[in-house]
């Protein structure tokens, strides 16, 4: 990939989309060279003693090399696999270690999207340095950024907002991933939910299959809901609901009998939870679908 940074204008309708690009780049910044290169607009320019505060998040990523980030919170390691998350309006600096130098991608952007995505408790200023590794999928992300930035065709700007989204969720979703690496407890999780998908209408002790997996309920329930977002009980309602959507779409069964076939002890309690779930009860899901 051939060095590149581009700043990027934006229009009414790129603002009013929640998420725009401002500036996406890669640059490999060889040993004992100037940092940041000099050429940079002012807004991003800053030398090491001053630091800079940015208007914007970035989300600068580092495949080789090794150096430092600091913000107010403290010094943080930037090495091979580190993706450093910069807040607007907060005071920082970085650099790479002048003898190794270090190779990044970095991607800026803003809008009231962007500020709500970056408040999921993975992104933090005060941990703003996160070890992901050396991953495809986040190469691959920028390469296709930098493509559409590259070359401006109409609606670039939506499409790449679509790719930072991305990004971020391949973030979250390492995260997530870290506490699971090689444990049986993954292995168990993935078990449990396929059972469930193939049997929505059953009932299940979950601490009868928990016990069955040799696995504590307080433990299993904990490690289920970080896995999925969701409690185990939860999950499988979920599922009964989805199910419950499909039957009154898709056949006419009365809501006694759809109650019935997905275990619900009686058509009030499904009702009263589907109303809970979706916002409405089944009567009004099938009319305002049908």
């Amino acid at each position: 990939m051939n060095e590149y940074f581009k700043y990027l204008t934006t229009s009414k309708e790129d603002i009013n989309w929640g998420l725009y690009l401002k500036v996406a780049g890669y640059a490999r910044i060889k040993s004992n060279t100037m940092y940041p290169p000099q050429e940079h607009p002012s807004e991003y320019y800053f030398d090491w003693k001053s630091g800079r505060i940015l208007h914007e998040f970035q989300l600068n990523y580092i495949t080789e090399g090794a150096g430092v980030f600091e913000n107010e919170h403290g010094k943080f390691q930037v090495k091979p696999g580190s993706l450093v998350v910069i807040f607007p309006n907060e005071w920082h600096r970085y650099r790479p270690i002048k003898k190794i130098g270090w190779v990044e991608n970095y991607v800026g952007f803003n809008g009231h999207i962007a500020s709500q995505l970056l408040k999921h408790p993975t992104f933090s200023s005060q941990q703003p340095v996160i070890q992901c590794g050396i991953r495809e999928e986040i190469i691959d992300t920028y390469l296709k950024i930098s493509d559409l930035v590259e070359k401006e065709r109409p609606g670039y700007q939506q499409i790449a907002s679509g790719m930072v989204v991305k990004l971020l969720g391949y973030i979250i979703s390492f995260e997530k991933r870290k506490g699971f690496s090689g444990k049986q407890i993954s292995k168990v999780i993935e078990e449990v939910r396929f059972l469930m998908r193939q049997n929505a209408a059953q009932e299940f002790n979950l601490e009868e299959l928990a016990r069955q997996h040799n696995v504590g309920y307080s433990y299993f329930r904990k490690m289920f809901k970080k896995y999925t977002g969701v409690s185990p009980g939860q999950y499988h309602l979920q599922l009964r609901i989805i199910r419950a959507k499909e039957l009154l779409i898709s056949t006419d069964k009365s809501i006694k009998e759809i109650s019935l076939e997905l275990g619900f002890q009686t058509i009030h309690y499904f009702s009263l939870i589907f109303k809970k779930k979706v916002g409405m009860n089944p009567s009004e899901f099938r009319k305002r679908l049908n």
